[in-house]
């Protein structure tokens, strides 16, 4: 798990350690030494901490005019035992609403398991963000997380699934990216994601 690293190539459009309205403003990231871990496993040090001990993530695009982020995530989300969501809604989606970002893609595919709880904070995050227009999408997800999310009755709060399960997002642009998903929000019958 030490070399998977969080996706690097819009680094000269945005870094969130370098963004004054960002949760990880000033966040310091060491390019040698491994201070996180999974479980035993150490993890790539540029991937960033929030609360969780076996959650980490990446903000690697946002875009405060249009009202958006990318974020990649890493390691296992727990509901049940850590309630990850908690610390996802209020170490960072609450902040970075306070700024203007009401639209997510969240990138799932280093998102090794799921294990769903109680959905109140999702249901607090999806009002919030439909309130201003926005929505909460993963990416990627692997097909067993898929399954765990789907029983855990997340799909009344965030997409997820087909057709945002086999996006190829790395090859474009950020605001390109995000303007092929926020159109396919609004009108999933008349468009194609990216595959």
């Amino acid at each position: 798990m030490h070399t998977i690293e969080p996706f690097y190539n819009w680094r000269d459009r945005y870094i969130a350690a370098k963004d004054e309205r960002s949760p990880f403003y000033g966040y310091q990231n060491s390019e040698f030494e491994f201070t996180h871990k999974i479980y035993n496993y150490l993890i790539h040090p540029q991937w960033d901490a929030f609360g969780s001990p076996t959650l980490y993530m990446k903000v690697i695009f946002a875009d405060y005019d249009a009202g958006f982020a990318i974020i990649e995530l890493l390691g296992e989300w727990n509901d049940c035992i850590q309630n990850d969501v908690m610390f996802v809604k209020r170490d960072v989606a609450d902040l970075m609403m306070e700024q203007g970002i009401f639209k997510y893609i969240i990138v799932g595919e280093n998102l090794l398991n799921f294990h769903g709880g109680d959905d109140d904070y999702y249901q607090e995050w999806s009002e919030e963000v439909r309130e201003e227009g926005g929505w909460i999408c993963f990416l990627n997800l692997r097909n067993h997380v898929i399954e765990e999310m789907a029983e855990a009755r997340l799909q009344f709060h965030i997409h997820f699934d087909a057709p945002f399960n086999q996006v190829s997002w790395r090859p474009y642009k950020p605001k390109l990216l995000f303007q092929k998903i926020d159109e396919y929000v609004k009108n999933p019958q008349h468009f194609i994601l990216p595959h």
